[in-house]
């Protein structure tokens, strides 16, 4: 069978087979935690560090770990690495730790890092595996962060408001106030606007797949007369 290039499993993270957009996987903490930027940017970056690190793993021991018990010690160095961030985060981000709290530990079963343990980590190298979690991960945290954009800007008038949650005091005034009289608009800080938001940008993907496939279709027809 011929090897993925990296070319393909970067196109694939990032835009034809995103978890989000996509595969719609991992939606528990991609509509729960995307309310602001900070809180999306800190869960897309444990999200890239379990995935990354999880993947590498798996493809180390796919050809020791045996059919019938793969899907357990897939899960178990799953929650092992997922262990590891939720430490890191409470040691160097505590109040951000607090802001996220059981969601950190739902990255365990989020589908989509299991999905990309089963489907790509137990059937590829070293390597490409970890592009892939790498990649996939990004992709996420990309969804992650223009939710996180929409829903703060148009629900609380801010962007990046709180950053000290994730990189200390000295990042208090990091943020942007667009206007002292806008109050925001409730319902896209709400969970509502969450699938409000995710639908609004799923179409807009789909609007330009159809505009590419279309100009890709044009082209082989210019070329073929």
């Amino acid at each position: 069978m011929a090897e993925t290039s990296y070319g393909k499993i970067t196109q694939d993270g990032l835009w034809d087979n995103n978890a989000g957009f996509v595969q719609l996987l991992g939606l528990c903490p991609l509509l729960a935690v995307s309310g602001t930027v900070v809180n999306a940017l800190g869960m897309a970056l444990a999200t890239i560090l379990v995935l990354v690190m999880s993947n590498i793993t798996i493809a180390a021991i796919r050809n020791t770990v045996s059919d019938e018990i793969r899907i357990p010690v897939f899960v178990m160095v799953i929650a092992g690495f997922v262990t590891v961030t939720q430490l890191l985060i409470q040691a160097f981000a505590f109040p951000l730790y607090q802001t996220l709290g059981l969601f950190i530990a739902l990255i365990t079963t989020n589908c989509a890092i299991i999905a990309r343990a089963e489907a790509f980590a137990a059937r590829n190298d070293i390597f490409r595996s970890a592009t892939d979690g790498l990649m996939m991960g990004v992709g996420f945290g990309l969804v992650l962060l223009a939710m996180g954009s929409v829903r703060e800007i148009v629900g609380n008038g801010s962007w990046f408001a709180d950053a000290n949650l994730l990189f200390g005091e000295a990042a208090r005034d990091w943020g942007i106030n667009f206007s002292e009289h806008y109050r925001g608009l409730l319902v896209a800080a709400l969970p509502p606007g969450a699938f409000i938001v995710l639908g609004l940008l799923i179409a807009i993907k789909n609007v330009v797949d159809a505009r590419l496939a279309k100009r890709a279709k044009h082209a082989n027809q210019a070329a073929a007369a």
